[in-house]
């Protein structure tokens, strides 16, 4: 399995940035980001391929989160901007198994890391 580790997370007023970081241990095809909020389901954030840096978003955060990837650290970076309260959350990076399932979909990530609370005040 690889090795996440997530840092960055914290509590923002609404409008405001933060990004969040994950390094691993090694890379596989495809990193993604996901949230969980308490009484709601895990959600897809975002994701991006390691070669070629293709990025998928969740249509919530569409045109104010960025998803980026530095190689030689081996680390992807969640930028977000325009911070709601409904963005709070534990937020978590995982590597996708390149074998099987979508993208969007928990069910295709195999290794996860420990999770970094975000909290958006308003």
């Amino acid at each position: 399995q690889v090795q996440l580790v997530e840092s960055g997370g914290g509590l923002v007023q609404a409008g405001g940035s933060l990004r969040l970081s994950c390094a691993a241990s090694t890379r596989t095809s495809i990193m993604g980001w996901f949230r969980h909020a308490p009484g709601k389901e895990r959600e897809f954030v975002a994701a991006i391929r390691w070669s070629g840096g293709s990025t998928y978003y969740g249509d919530s955060v569409k045109g104010r989160f960025t998803v980026s990837r530095d190689n030689a650290k081996n680390t992807v970076y969640l930028q977000m901007n325009s911070l709601k309260p409904e963005d709070t959350a534990v937020y978590f990076c995982a590597a996708k198994n390149p074998y099987t399932g979508s993208l969007y979909s928990t069910f295709a990530y195999d290794s996860w890391g420990q999770g970094t609370q975000v909290t958006v005040s308003s």
